[in-house]
């Protein structure tokens, strides 16, 4: 009867499959794998709360959200609208392409920066969308939402392969020990070293990317005439 301690991962794959509640399905799925390994409801219920204490780490993001509510409504989005307004010259293709090269230096310097809900929602993507609008007037929602997707784009590609090319990064770390456990002998640097040629080809597309959607909309809205 060992194979009833599975039944945790049944639960989660139904509450998954039925669209339940994510975090009420994960502790009924350990409540009931408890249950059936012959822990009590209180031993599970202090299992989960050290558990908890131990991870607390975690719950610090959470204090970002209010901050993050708080800077939008003081007019933080405004302000960044206003700043991008008067580069002259600046497309929304150029903030892009700067912001992907800004996020793969902070991953070579293992700096701490972006994240979709902390910069590319109240940040990136309204700057974008400004440089846009200050060249070629209203955007229509199509041409919004596009922007949006590509302000959450770099911001991906510059974490994702940005984030390799320091030695200290938890992948790095992870891909070294991986290796090692199969007889590979590699460092960190070596995989530094090797992640590097990527982030830069990852750049040169995220630029190119960028280029032809800024040529996108100058075929779009030139009969609307440039705004001045």
């Amino acid at each position: 009867m060992e194979w009833i301690k599975l039944i945790g991962i049944v639960i989660i794959v139904l509450g998954f499959i039925f669209k339940f509640d994510t975090i009420a399905v994960v502790v009924i799925a350990g409540l009931a794998t408890a249950l059936v390994s012959g822990m009590t409801p209180v031993a599970f219920l202090e299992g989960l709360g050290q558990a908890f204490v131990d991870q607390r780490i975690v719950t610090i993001f959470f204090l970002t959200l209010p901050l993050i509510g708080l800077a939008e409504k003081k007019g933080l989005k405004e302000q960044a609208v206003n700043l991008i307004k008067k580069v002259k010259g600046m497309t929304s293709g150029t903030f892009l392409s700067i912001y992907l090269v800004i996020r793969e230096l902070a991953g070579l310097f293992s700096i701490r920066l972006g994240g979709h809900p902390q910069f590319v929602r109240p940040l990136v993507q309204p700057m974008a969308e400004a440089a846009a609008e200050a060249k070629y007037g209203k955007l229509d929602e199509k041409d919004k939402e596009t922007v949006k997707a590509k302000s959450a784009a770099m911001e991906n590609y510059g974490n994702f392969f940005g984030q390799n090319t320091f030695l200290g990064a938890a992948g790095v770390l992870l891909i070294v020990g991986t290796l090692d456990s199969l007889g590979y002998k590699v460092s960190g640097m070596d995989v530094a070293k090797a992640s590097m040629p990527i982030a830069f080809i990852m750049i040169v597309i995220g630029v190119l990317s960028n280029v032809l959607f800024d040529r996108k909309l100058a075929r779009k809205y030139k009969n609307k005439g440039e705004k001045k």
